[in-house]
């Protein structure tokens, strides 16, 4: 009997990335161990005003995670999004949502989006990421709050995401 060609397992992270912070990059780099293929969605969510337009998100994932997909082995894809994450997952192909948890708060939110999630498709499982201890309290509003204030965000973001929120804060 032949064998059944592998299944490739792929996940899907969906977030706004407005913009991508070393939180974000600690549960990319995390899915990239437990995925054949990752896909990140970069929602569009005007409702949130972002500091940044969806083409500048989708480029500064996009380069952030380069390194990430390399050092994994595996295929990392960011793609805009617009409308229902079922359908998008549908879309790319994925069969597991991957969400990130920081806190009890982002458990209530998460749990009931999963419950929603899971009844529109129990094909798609969703897998939560606990934020390691270094990234817990990291939240791209915070961030775009401090940079807004005048406060020192180098901790909180990869480098080449500094300069781009710098820059855009300074109005360059």
């Amino acid at each position: 009997m032949p064998d059944a060609p592998a299944r490739v397992r792929t996940g899907l992270y969906p977030g706004t990335f407005d913009p991508i912070t070393n939180g974000h990059i600690d549960i990319i780099s995390r899915a990239a161990r437990i995925c054949d293929r990752l896909v990140i969605g970069v929602a569009a969510n005007i409702g949130k005003g972002p500091m940044f337009a969806l083409p500048e998100r989708v480029s500064m994932v996009q380069e952030e995670c380069h390194t990430i997909a390399a050092r994994a082995g595996i295929p990392i894809e960011v793609r805009a999004f617009e409308g229902l994450l079922i359908g998008f997952a549908h879309e790319v192909g994925a069969g597991m949502l991957v969400r990130g948890l920081r806190a009890v708060t982002d458990f209530d939110y998460e749990f009931m989006m999963a419950g929603m999630n899971a009844r529109l498709d129990a094909e798609v499982e969703t897998v939560f990421l606990m934020a390691s201890e270094h990234h817990q309290f990291i939240s791209s509003r915070f961030v775009k709050e401090i940079a807004l204030l005048g406060g020192d965000i180098s901790s909180f973001v990869p480098p080449l995401t500094l300069a781009r929120t710098l820059a855009r804060v300074r109005g360059d």
